[in-house]
């Protein structure tokens, strides 16, 4: 009778088991969207001001997309598909759609009941102004807060509770802005939660990315009312009256008790179908 040798499993290196750790893979999306964007925006402070226009933000949101896309392929090693091109366009579109449905939804009422007050037309000009930023604040938070943050808990934790988490992190991230009010705490967990529920619903980006950009852009470029506290520089001049509450005030449409009836509606709707689709996962 012969005598086989067994050999125990070789033990993976601490440097494996600290990239298949879900907290430091978090840490690391997070660098690989904030280092790259920060390099893009400094660099651009080297060239004078007059020559600054616009392209700083798209060279930003550039460099972010290259370094998510580059921690997905080094890091988890798989295809980042949450960001393939083919069909792309109609998911975007739908993104669009679904956002500008959101501003028609929220403005309208406003405009008709008189809480905001057309004064007039800024030069056309405006509505291009702030098409870069918007185009950089969509990709950076969508990456950030549904490629990176949820995700990644949505992996540790389940559906459910990422979706709790990410939205809670959202709003904290908004918290900053000295015009923020409960009204607009609570209207960003809920934008945040129907951005999310895009993204399950698809499980890709451009469908929130869409949503996101159009919402911003439209208030921001078009209509000209104030975003989470920005303010506004757009063509179609409004002032705001009435309570807080119901206009927003100073922090914006954000702040009005409307976009939390929207936006929540909105997640609703997204999530449903998301369920439809067998797209909720549970907790492992």
């Amino acid at each position: 009778m012969s005598t086989a040798s067994f050999s125990a499993p070789s033990r993976p290196s601490l440097g494996k088991r600290l990239l298949a750790n879900g907290f430091v893979r978090t840490l690391l999306g997070i660098l690989a969207v904030l280092v790259p964007m920060s390099v893009a925006l400094g660099l651009s402070e080297i060239v004078p001001k007059p020559y600054r226009l616009g392209w700083p933000f798209l060279l930003a949101a550039a460099a972010i997309v290259a370094g998510y896309r580059f921690y997905v392929r080094k890091i988890e090693r798989r295809e980042v598909t949450e960001l393939a091109l083919p069909g792309a366009r109609a998911e975007l579109l739908n993104g669009l759609g679904i956002g500008a449905l959101l501003m028609l939804a929220c403005s309208v009422p406003l405009l008709a009941g008189g809480v905001y007050t057309y004064t007039g037309l800024a030069h056309w000009s405006a509505v291009l102004k702030p098409l870069p930023e918007q185009v950089f604040v969509a990709f950076m938070e969508e990456i950030l807060f549904r490629a990176v943050l949820f995700r990644l808990l949505e992996k540790a934790w389940g559906t459910s509770i990422a979706l709790a988490v990410s939205s809670l992190v959202f709003a904290a991230a908004h918290l900053p802005s000295e015009h923020i009010s409960t009204v607009g705490v609570l209207a960003t967990v809920a934008a945040s939660a129907a951005l999310s529920a895009g993204y399950i619903a698809t499980r890709r980006l451009w469908v929130p990315i869409g949503m996101h950009f159009a919402w911003n852009y439209l208030f921001d470029a078009v209509l000209s009312i104030p975003v989470s506290g920005h303010a506004a520089r757009g063509w179609i001049q409004v002032t705001a009256s009435g309570p807080e509450w119901l206009s927003g005030g100073a922090y914006g449409i954000e702040g009005s008790v409307i976009t939390i009836a929207a936006w929540g509606g909105a997640a609703i709707v997204l999530l449903l179908a998301a369920r439809r689709k067998g797209q909720w996962l549970p907790r492992p």
